[in-house]
């Protein structure tokens, strides 16, 4: 089978190639991404010789470059999206341009080749809970609350337009926040472990009591491939982690793995807008697919904290901006 995935530079993306060429050898991927600042091919170094993947240097928002690719790919898989709450809170363009259009995009060329396309979204959309009782199903109403959360709302809300009114194939994934390797060092957990891993203080938005799920990214990949496997076409499936916990309380996991004393939190303005509580029911994709996730959050922050300081030139790197220079040295400004 040949994949088109969208994104797979970064870090949820690069997880999934390197989960599916283990799994899937024979398979052929081909990866498109446009190399902004989170997209990172040092994440697929170990692909780049390999005969079944390649790599496209592309905008999602080219409508040519897009289609060229989806006429040769049986399988569609998006991950490509600006994805980072703070930075939509400080602009949003790129973030409709992206998430919006370039979705669009990409349902355009999937309708006219007659393509089945998964796209992957956020638990983000449903908005908020409180801090007792349900959790987000796919039956749960969408209240994104930031231009982040919006955008993928939108993005959710075109690719099943395009099922019900051209009989698209698709499939949606809401899943929980994702963490591991590769991940990009402004996310909470990669720029806590890197932090401290630096001496430096790990900043907590307000008093730390909001609560997320975690999912690890194996857990997510393999959740996807459940779906592309056995899912239904035009349905939805929300991926969770069974792992709900305050930031103040993650952080101090994070610190007590890494020998480091709670004199290491800084306390800082809350984030405007930030939702209290995200939870997710996997119910559904336990019943109907058989998948559940396989790693502890305890198992899998003692993974990602070792992954850190054994691969600390890859984030230096990023920290340092030097693999940006890179990119642009080899594959020019656009």
């Amino acid at each position: 089978m040949k994949l088109l995935i969208t994104g797979g530079a970064g870090f949820i993306g690069s997880n999934f190639i390197h989960y599916w060429l283990k799994k899937y050898p024979d398979d052929q991927i081909t990866n498109l991404d446009s190399l902004t600042y989170a997209g990172n091919l040092e994440n697929l170094k170990e692909h780049e010789n390999d005969s079944n993947y390649k790599f496209i240097k592309g905008d999602i928002c080219d409508p040519e470059v897009v289609n060229d690719l989806v006429r040769d790919c049986d399988l569609i898989v998006h991950f490509a999206a600006e994805t980072h709450v703070d930075r939509s809170v400080m602009g949003s363009r790129d973030f409709i341009r992206t998430n919006v259009e370039g979705t669009m995009v990409l349902l355009e060329a999937a309708k006219n080749n007659n393509k089945k396309i998964h796209h992957v979204s956020t638990d983000e959309v449903f908005g908020d809970l409180n801090f007792e009782g349900k959790s987000f199903t796919e039956k749960t109403a969408y209240n994104p609350r930031n231009p982040y959360s919006a955008s993928k709302a939108a993005a959710d809300h075109l690719v099943r337009a395009y099922y019900h009114t051209h009989g698209l194939p698709i499939t949606i994934s809401n899943c929980s926040n994702n963490y591991g390797p590769y991940h990009f060092p402004e996310k909470m957990i990669p720029l806590f472990i890197t932090n401290l891993l630096e001496n430096k203080k790990v900043p907590i938005y307000g008093e730390g009591k909001n609560i997320r799920d975690w999912i690890h990214v194996d857990d997510h990949a393999r959740g996807i491939d459940f779906i592309i496997q056995k899912g239904q076409v035009g349905q939805t499936y929300c991926l969770g982690g069974d792992s709900e916990i305050t930031n103040i309380d993650l952080t101090k996991k994070i610190l007590k793995i890494m020998g480091k004393d709670e004199d290491m939190i800084e306390y800082v303005k809350d984030r405007p807008g930030h939702d209290l509580r995200y939870a997710i029911d996997f119910s559904k994709a336990k019943k109907e697919l058989g998948w559940n996730p396989k790693i502890s959050l305890d198992e899998g922050l003692k993974q990602t904290i070792e992954w850190y300081e054994n691969n600390q030139e890859w984030w230096k790197n990023i920290k340092s901006g030097e693999y940006q220079d890179y990119y642009k040295k080899q594959y020019g400004n656009n």
